[in-house]
């Protein structure tokens, strides 16, 4: 089975899949130790640590690198996080996803916001561009390849339900595989959206919005870590070297 069966296989399951979100190949392979049975890249996590802010600043072929060390490096799927598309139009765009698709991952994450200003792209133009890339993907061997279509509807809080309800079903139909909604996290409507798709849903792990169990029954097929760990760290050492100072002894680092 290669590792894009395995990859929309994991969707399937009875079992909540929870994505490690992996910012560089340390990261991914602490979280392949772990047993985590996905990794996710987190673009947040991947600009930060190179000393961008997210949002497309950071060179897509610098983000490429860095996905490509870590696909080489573990041994289970990899899907990349690459925003919304790193391109100017929808050609770019597709070339874009090809690029990634190449590196030998199994999936990606592209997202309906507007590049450059607040806004959700019209939905008609972010349909033609989910066929296009599924049409793309295709034509080159890349049958199933997981195309998890984000929607941010709840992040730009722009009639959030209603919105995410129409969309899910018109990128479904345009050629995703998958609908991502970071921000949505009130039972009843992860339950309402769930019910109302047979594309797996996938959520993004916040405060109060942390059990596995409970999003499974919800119908959640697929929690996502986002860039919380890499913050997780960053909080963490940032801890650790104030509190080195402040006491001048370093028996914290060997606790």
């Amino acid at each position: 089975m290669s590792k894009i069966e395995l990859f929309q296989k994991l969707h399937e399951s009875d079992e909540l899949l929870v994505l490690g979100n992996a910012w560089d190949l340390p990261s991914a392979r602490i979280l392949e130790k772990a047993g985590f049975k996905a990794i996710g890249t987190t673009s947040w996590g991947i600009a930060a640590s190179l000393g961008y802010t997210d949002g497309e600043t950071i060179d897509y072929e610098l983000q490429l690198s860095v996905i490509q060390r870590i696909v080489n490096h573990v041994q289970i799927p990899v899907t990349a996080d690459i925003e919304s598309g790193y391109g100017h139009n929808d050609d770019s765009i597709v070339s874009n996803v090809l690029k990634v698709a190449n590196l030998g991952v199994s999936g990606i994450n592209i997202e309906d916001s507007m590049k450059g200003e607040k806004g959700l792209k019209q939905l008609a133009d972010q349909c033609h561009l989910l066929v296009k890339i599924r049409d793309a993907l295709d034509k080159r061997g890349f049958g199933n390849f997981y195309i998890n279509a984000r929607i941010d509807a709840y992040l730009l809080n722009q009639d959030p339900l209603n919105e995410t309800m129409t969309r899910m079903k018109e990128y479904v139909e345009s050629g995703a595989s998958g609908i991502f909604v970071p921000g949505l996290k009130h039972e009843e409507q992860i339950k309402t959206i769930a019910s109302c798709t047979t594309a797996p849903l996938n959520v993004m792990a916040l405060p109060g919005l942390t059990d596995c169990v409970m999003l499974r029954e919800l119908g959640v097929r697929r929690l996502s870590l986002g860039a919380a760990l890499y913050r997780k760290i960053s909080m963490l050492m940032e801890r650790c070297a104030v509190e080195m100072l402040d006491s001048r002894d370093t028996s914290i680092l060997f606790e």
